[in-house]
């Protein structure tokens, strides 16, 4: 299931601030959602899509704290310390994504952090890419569109909820979406209820990241996700063949039976039955349908 799962950030729709605590719980789910397993998650969170306010506050917010991000592996750590982000199953993807950001760069976007492969100094036949951070990326870079199943982080700018809508749409995938907001009055509530409802995604998490699978909703996409679901009632019936089933619902009343006229071998009239049979249940006008009965009445 390829996707590029966005996270939007929306801001009051009053203008009024976020509280610290809350764009710092935001942060962490974005973090989360981006690094955890070095970005290789079909649901990972590829895009960040916030409005101007929650924008700025988000770049203070995840530059440190990528940038100070530990890679390596956690098998043979000396006592005391730690990584956060683990190797990468190939290094197949290196060139490509290393040569994505770089178009980003020349295009204006701002590299804050990573944007390369990384040689471990113990471990340097490890598959290892700097977690990354990248902002001021615009939906006509290359990195916009291509999966990257890697642990880069990129930033993207909206100016309303449509506008988010619309970027979080103009992939060919749409397999999950994350999107926050306020919900302290019924204006923003709304607005939470407009975007998710917008979004072209088969799964959406409100304010959280991928619950939708903790608790096994039915799990699949849309577009270039791939179809089809699991988990939930859908994904069970997913593994079941259907069984059509028609029985007389009054069988001590009425039961099927061939006209006469219709029965084989059919008569000279047979003809002109059928006709008034298809007449009586397909006519599209009332004098349709009752040429259709009299033909079957045969008058």
């Amino acid at each position: 299931l390829g996707g590029k799962d966005a996270a939007i950030v929306l801001d009051h729709p009053a203008g009024k601030a976020t509280s610290e605590s809350e764009m710092k719980r935001v942060a962490s789910i974005i973090m989360r959602g981006v690094f955890q397993s070095s970005g290789q998650n079909c649901i990972g969170i590829e895009r960040v899509v916030a409005m101007p306010l929650a924008y700025d506050r988000l770049i203070a917010l995840l530059t440190p704290r990528i940038q100070a991000l530990r890679s390596g592996p956690d098998l043979d750590l000396p006592t005391g310390q730690h990584v956060d982000v683990g190797a990468m199953i190939s290094s197949a993807s290196f060139d490509r994504l290393e040569s994505l950001i770089s178009q980003a760069v020349a295009q204006g976007a701002r590299l804050l952090a990573g944007g390369s492969r990384l040689t471990h100094p113990i471990h340097s036949s490890g598959h290892y890419f700097q977690p990354t951070l990248l902002v001021d990326v615009t939906p006509t870079m290359r990195i916009t569109q291509e999966e990257l199943f890697a642990p880069i982080c990129i930033l993207m700018r909206v100016d309303s909820p449509s506008h988010a809508v619309a970027i979080t749409n103009s992939t060919i995938y749409g397999l999950g979406c994350s999107v926050f907001g306020p919900t302290g009055s019924s204006a923003a509530r709304q607005q939470l209820e407009w975007v998710t409802q917008r979004v072209k995604t088969g799964m959406v998490a409100v304010n959280d990241f991928a619950v939708f699978y903790a608790v096994q909703l039915p799990f699949g996409g849309v577009g270039n996700s791939g179809y089809g679901r699991f988990a939930g009632e859908e994904g069970l019936r997913s593994l079941c063949n259907v069984k059509s089933v028609c029985s007389d619902r009054w069988p001590g009343l009425i039961k099927t039976a061939i006209p006469g006229k219709l029965d084989y071998p059919m008569g000279e009239s047979a003809y002109a039955m059928g006709k008034g049979v298809i007449e009586f249940g397909y006519g599209e006008s009332l004098g349709r349908i009752v040429a259709g009965v009299r033909r079957m009445v045969g008058v």
